[in-house]
């Protein structure tokens, strides 16, 4: 999601005294994974975070109509994804229909547990500038409601890409038990916003929530990072009781997303820990459960965008994103 609007401006590239790393506990959880980095997580200052963190320095959104269709997938897709919640002072809601529910959990490891797919965008919003302009209140501000995502330079959609991530995520945590619900499936006129986004995580009381990117900054910059609430408590937000759950989820993604790709940390972001936290997000800012954004890698830049493009990579995706979550509700 690399562009200015709703939950996805750029974040300030500044070395915060009160930075320090942590280690990702990859090495414990997934032995061998990082190939040679040591993944680290960014403590961010308290108040910034909400909406993609990658996808955001230099990168431009854009309000055309995608020009081309997705590649072939390798693996078999599965419907869902995207985010919207209302505070008290928003604008109402889009009509539309109920977020993508899952199927019958299967047994396994993850049976009883909750989680909530957020395909980052819609595929028609551009059909509807006013409606994803209007302004929500996310607790600390107000944002737009939606964006039309990036896209790749030969056109693909990022809505595109977190839609088909997004199902094959969800097929792989059905499999272990999980019941999973996409906050929109490509059902809907558009949105849903990003204060829905996050009540559907709320309503359904996810065990974990994650929300789908990729970022569009300017060729050359590469690599995936994944973004975590930081303490806020303002208005409608109050991300006090996830900040740490949901740093344990991210770091578990972030290790796992690693060693499943062989993908790097972003080079632009996060001083090459793969990890960001912000307080300026809305989807994370009115989460009231364990949630995190993850920009797979830059669009905009030739070699990232080779394999945001490739079904067998997004495959490789949803694998290191499902094994880090699996792992987060497993403990």
């Amino acid at each position: 999601m690399s562009y200015t609007g709703p939950d996805f401006e750029p974040p300030q590239r500044r070395r915060s005294p009160l930075r320090r790393p942590l280690t990702v506990a990859v090495a414990a959880l997934v032995p061998g994974a990082l190939l040679g980095w040591g993944v680290y997580a960014a403590v961010g200052g308290p108040d910034d975070g909400d909406g993609g963190g990658a996808d955001r320095a230099g990168a431009v959104r854009t309000s055309a109509a995608p020009s081309s269709l997705p590649p072939a997938s390798s693996a078999p897709a599965s419907p869902g994804e995207d985010d919207g919640k209302k505070p008290a002072g928003s604008s109402p809601a889009p009509t539309s229909k109920q977020p993508s529910a899952s199927r019958p959990a299967a047994s396994g490891p993850l049976k009883g547990k909750v989680v909530v797919i957020d395909p980052g965008h819609n595929p028609a919003n551009f059909q509807h500038a006013s409606e994803i302009n209007r302004k929500v209140n996310v607790g600390t501000h107000w944002k737009e409601c939606d964006t039309t995502g990036t896209a790749t330079n030969a056109g693909w959609p990022e809505a595109k890409f977190t839609l088909d991530v997004a199902h094959r995520l969800r097929t792989l945590l059905e499999a272990q038990g999980a019941t999973v619900k996409l906050t929109q499936d490509g059902d809907r006129a558009f949105g849903p916003c990003v204060d829905e986004r996050a009540r559907i995580g709320n309503e359904a009381h996810a065990d974990a929530a994650i929300s789908i990117h990729a970022d569009g900054s300017g060729a050359g910059n590469r690599g995936f990072h994944v973004i975590m609430p930081g303490a806020v408590h303002k208005g409608a937000a109050d991300t006090r009781a996830i900040v740490a759950p949901s740093a344990e989820l991210g770091q578990r993604v972030a290790g796992n997303f690693v060693r499943v790709t062989g993908s790097a940390p972003s080079n632009y972001l996060s001083e090459g820990t793969g990890l960001v936290t912000r307080t300026d997000l809305g989807g994370l800012n009115l989460s009231t459960v364990p949630k995190v954004f993850i920009e797979c890698g830059n669009m905009r830049d030739g070699k990232d965008a080779a394999l945001l493009t490739s079904g067998s990579w997004r495959q490789k995706a949803a694998e290191g994103m499902s094994e880090g979550i699996v792992s987060f509700l497993r403990g």
